[in-house]
């Protein structure tokens, strides 16, 4: 372990014991197929009972018609983030008739392309700009892979515990209490990009897929299992490769999150930067829109990455103009795979290790990544998403190549000590729990999700559609049968009526065109903010 943090964490324990730490928040977004009783993906509408996709605060849908998702309020505590969860998929199976959510991240049985249904948001401008936007992924990349579910964790660091981090590290740069936060948040991501690969070996839950997601491709590198099932045999991601959210187009973006200007500054040049096998596919073709623009980015949203900086929006702000007037709020990570075997995807010993991960990221030392290093970091994750559960994979590390088991071995024995450091804030040995149960995969894959999935399978020779559609049928069985909290029932049943009547209002109160929206919109899109944290 660094001096460094060695000092960082000792100067942190007096502070904790007096509680002025606080708690870390947490907020889940989890997303999961709808599938019909065969295990094919659902081709029905969003369930009206479930309310407007379009307003409501905690049931969605992400890319398809069929891909819920489900967000959580932030909380203090992972189990009432959990118990939240667990209410919005109880509420969900009264109203989805015969139909299961998919456990997994790689998607059920796919009938090509168009059997990936787009999500409808209604006929206002912002609903018909999601869509359209869906339609521009459509024509970019393909509508099969957006039928891929993951979970985000969204955290960020109590209010109180910024001056107090600022006060010991006594910066003298005459940063804000904002920019500080800010600057700081930009340490945690880079530390976080050079060793996400613990968390695709730990948490990779998608070593196999089903052939119809290659839509008659070549499978590569997979093996044939049983009929209708590739797997790569010491994969722990195939959501997180080049099989998935992967675009080449946005890899010369090469954004690795030195500064928030930075970031905010590549972002704004590749919404506004066109593209030109994009500008071949055309825009608005006869009154028929095909995606929002023909830049690099429809929108920042499209950018794929891990981890990403946050900032609530207020109305009329896009994602980056919120960061560059106010700074980063939170943290989103996005690297996450469903655990089939949890009926939530996620469960609080993840969420646990991962306040762990996410608070060591901050705490130890994160140098600027420089393009060379940043090329290295891309190669360990692919690395990981493909071989992660080799005993003989190497990383590159520090310039030298070191063994996964070994390296990851080295940052749990640091995890463990910001572990107990979070449990005196947190009266409880929750954290160093979390780093215990979990330190026995870093010699041991086939504990890992991938791993267990890939067991299941070889030795009951299922097909992967079969076997997770076996786990989706008894996850269902049991939030059926389970009783729902009364005030969130209560509550779901009135979201329902409010967000659809608060969608029939923003459609009656529409008054410019589409394209005159749109326009508008990106217009205010370019405008700089002013910046009060750097």
């Amino acid at each position: 372990m660094s001096e460094q943090l060695v000092n960082t964490i000792a100067r942190l324990k007096g502070p904790a014991r007096q509680g002025l730490m606080g708690r870390l928040r947490r907020g889940i977004e989890k997303e999961g197929l709808r599938v019909d009783g065969l295990g094919n993906i659902a081709q029905t509408p969003h369930p009206r009972a479930l309310g407007s996709k379009l307003t409501h605060p905690h049931i969605t849908t992400d890319y398809s018609e069929a891909l819920l998702e489900y967000i959580t309020p932030v909380y203090c505590r992972p189990r009432d983030a959990l118990e939240f969860l667990g209410d919005l998929h109880r509420f969900s199976y009264r109203h989805l008739g015969d139909e299961l959510i998919w456990p997994a991240s790689m998607p059920s049985r796919l009938n090509g392309n168009a059997s990936v249904p787009i999500a409808d948001y209604g006929s206002s401008n912002v609903g018909t700009m999601k869509h359209v936007y869906r339609k521009g992924l459509d024509v970019r990349y393909g509508r099969i892979m957006q039928s891929i579910a993951g979970i985000h964790y969204n955290v960020s660091l109590p209010e109180n515990f910024w001056p107090l981090l600022h006060a010991l590290e006594n910066d003298g740069d005459g940063k804000s209490i904002d920019g500080f936060r800010s600057a700081r948040y930009f340490d945690l991501i880079r530390n976080f990009r050079r060793n996400s690969w613990l968390l695709l070996y730990l948490f990779g839950a998608s070593p196999a897929l089903d052939r119809s997601f290659l839509a008659g491709a070549s499978p590569g590198k997979l093996r044939a299992h049983a009929r209708d099932t590739l797997v790569s045999p010491y994969a722990t991601s195939l959501r997180m490769s080049d099989l998935g959210y992967q675009n080449k187009v946005q890899a010369q973006l090469k954004i690795c999150f030195n500064s928030l200007s930075n970031y905010v500054g590549t972002l704004r040049h590749a919404i506004s930067t066109p593209w030109p096998n994009y500008e071949s596919l055309g825009v608005n073709v006869d009154g028929d829109w095909r995606q929002l623009n023909a830049n690099i980015l429809q929108i920042e949203n499209e950018y794929y990455s891990d981890i990403r900086p946050k900032r609530v929006a207020r109305h009329g702000e896009t994602p980056s103009q919120a960061l560059e007037a106010r700074g980063v709020e939170y943290i989103e990570v996005r690297c996450l795979d469903l655990n089939p075997f949890l009926s939530l995807g996620i469960d609080e010993t993840q969420m646990r290790f991962l306040d762990t991960f996410l608070l060591w990221c901050l705490l130890s030392e994160s140098p600027w990544i420089p393009d060379e290093e940043c090329d290295r970091l891309d190669d360990n994750r692919q690395a990981v998403v493909e071989f992660g559960r080799d005993p003989a994979l190497g990383l590159a590390v520090d310039g030298r190549e070191r063994r996964l088991a070994e390296r990851a071995g080295e940052i749990f024995a640091e995890l463990r000590e910001v572990a107990a450091l979070l449990d005196i804030g947190d009266a409880s040995d929750a954290h160093v729990a979390a780093i215990d149960a979990l330190a026995p995969r870093l010699n041991d894959p086939g504990q890992t999700p991938s791993g267990r999935l890939l067991a299941a399978l070889q030795e009951s020779g299922s097909e992967f559609v079969d076997y997770t559609l076996e786990l989706a049928r008894g996850q269902a069985e049991r939030f059926r049968d389970e009783p729902m909290d009364r005030a969130r029932d209560a509550l779901f049943s009135q979201l329902t009526e409010t967000s659809h009547q608060q969608q029939g209002d923003i459609e009656a109160g529409d008054i410019d065109s589409f394209g005159e929206f749109l326009e508008a919109y990106f217009a205010r899109a370019r405008e700089p903010r002013a910046t009060q944290a750097v």
